[in-house]
């Protein structure tokens, strides 16, 4: 049997990318308020998020070339070699990126350890004797996890999706054919838009809620603390944690209504695991302790990458981890590289201010349009162009690193109060994850199987979309009202 090996390189796509790149870079003036380092930087800074979105190589290695690029050719004015490696490395001791880099280690403990499984059949055990109970089940098993693991794809595509598409099997609901609409289609929905709900619920549940942080902080200077996050958005995600499935139940209509099997199954299930074990017992208490911590560590001194750092050295001194499970974590080592590159750039086109001309200049040209209108009215026209420009984005980062702090300033500059305007967008930058398939990286697993047909995705996720921002611009900021993000 011959093994096709993929190309390490997607030939075709890098070399448009880079034929526009070197035709923008020679021969093309910088528009007037852009100075010449500010254009070769946002060339470069373009090009990665090409690449990214082409998929011309793992994102990891796409960071690191990036990096490469920048540290030779000095887009943004070094005068030495050293001061270009310099810059082109200085974000790789982020403390935000570590304490992505340490959820994602952190992430390994719930899975090795079986928690996570258990959690989710304790769950389904006790909500699931019909269908939109074991949707909800599933999802409280989302918002138990999503706090420690910034991964979308780990949660639903690794702990969530085996269990729901075995019990969607067991119910004679199978995906390649009309029986996925027993009751498989109606849960792998719930499952994707959920999914983006609990991320936007948690400072670390999605790793572009931490790119995001940054460019705030980069842009602004404003650190979005843990506690801070979750309090701003809470209630308006808790609303849409409520509101979606039952939107996605009345949408898929599944046949399926009464589910008194799902029990037994998650009780056959318990009982095959035995006994919770110490190593269980272990993780959830670390969890437990660093929410604690995420919370309150103001209070104690203790910042929130610190925090992650001791809960992923308790796990290593008990043995929950071992070392060898830290140096395998490779989705972790990929986002220290890939988000070094991605905030180092972001960081220098702000510095060099691109990205404040281009919301000036776009904010001019929409001034006459926008400018005399309730900063209400200004948030909902942005948050919506934001939402929906990710038809054109397969890739969630890409997407935040390109347009978020252009939709921000742009938000802060018609007059929308600052807190409320990064709320909002952050909010909504996890609620494009499921209106496509291929719109997170999570989706393409929940959409392989055959369980939801294309049309459907789409249909249900702009649908859920629309929901989901009405709640943003009703209750959530009425909220932002009541806790003072408004003043």
């Amino acid at each position: 049997m011959n093994i096709v090996k993929k190309p390490p390189l997607k030939w075709f796509p890098f070399i448009i990318i880079t034929a526009i790149s070197a035709i923008l870079w020679l021969l093309v003036t910088p528009p007037t308020g852009i100075s010449q380092e500010g254009w070769q930087t946002s060339i470069i800074f373009v090009a990665t998020i090409a690449c990214i979105v082409a998929e011309i190589m793992p994102i990891g290695a796409i960071g690191l070339f990036a990096i490469t690029i920048f540290a030779v050719l000095r887009p943004s004015g070094a005068a030495t070699a050293t001061e270009s490696i310099k810059i082109s490395l200085s974000e790789l001791n982020s403390s935000l990126i570590w304490l992505i880099v340490i959820a994602f280690m952190i992430a390994r403990g719930f899975i090795k350890t079986g928690l996570s499984k258990r959690i989710a059949y304790y769950l389904v055990k006790i909500l699931g004797k019909n269908t939109l109970g074991l949707a909800y089940g599933l999802s409280v098993t989302d918002i138990a996890l999503a706090p420690a693991i910034p991964s979308t794809t780990a949660r639903a595509g690794g702990v969530i999706y085996p269990i729901a598409e075995a019990l969607a099997i067991n119910f004679n609901s199978n995906p390649k054919d009309e029986s996925r609409n027993r009751i498989g289609t109606f849960l792998m929905l719930t499952i994707s838009h959920v999914n983006d709900i609990t991320s936007a619920m948690f400072l670390t549940a999605f790793t572009g809620n931490l790119l995001a942080a940054k460019l705030v902080t980069t842009s602004l200077g404003i650190t979005l603390g843990w506690g801070q996050w979750f309090v701003a958005a809470i209630v308006p995600c808790l609303v849409s944690f409520i509101v979606i499935p039952l939107v996605i139940y009345f949408l898929t209509n599944p046949e399926l209504k009464k589910t008194p099997e799902a029990p037994k199954l998650a009780d056959e299930e318990l009982t095959k695991m035995g006994p919770i074990t110490i190593n269980e017992i272990v993780m959830g208490g670390t969890v437990l302790l660093l929410l604690v911590f995420w919370i309150f560590g103001k209070n104690f001194g203790i910042d929130s990458t610190t925090t992650a750092f001791i809960g992923l050295t308790i796990l290593i001194l008990t043995g929950v981890l071992s070392w060898d499970d830290i140096k395998g974590e490779k989705a972790a080592w990929d986002t220290l590289i890939w988000f070094a590159a991605l905030l180092m750039m972001a960081g220098q086109v702000n510095k060099l201010g691109v990205t404040k001309w281009l919301g000036d200049t776009i904010g001019s040209a929409v001034q006459g349009h926008l400018g005399e209108s309730s900063w209400i009215f200004v948030i909902i026209v942005l948050c919506v162009a934001y939402v929906y420009l990710h038809y054109f984005f397969a890739s969630g980062n890409a997407h935040i690193a390109a347009l978020f702090p252009v939709f921000l300033s742009l938000a802060i500059a018609l007059g929308v109060p600052t807190l409320i305007a990064i709320f909002a967008l952050v909010i909504c930058t996890n609620y494009f994850g499921s209106i496509t398939q291929f719109a997170n990286a999570r989706n393409p697993l929940l959409f392989a199987e055959g369980f939801v047909p294309v049309k459907t995705w789409w249909k249900v996720g702009f649908i859920c979309s629309v929901v989901n921002l009405l709640i943003i611009f009703t209750i959530g900021i009425l909220w932002w009202k009541i806790i003072g993000l408004g003043q």
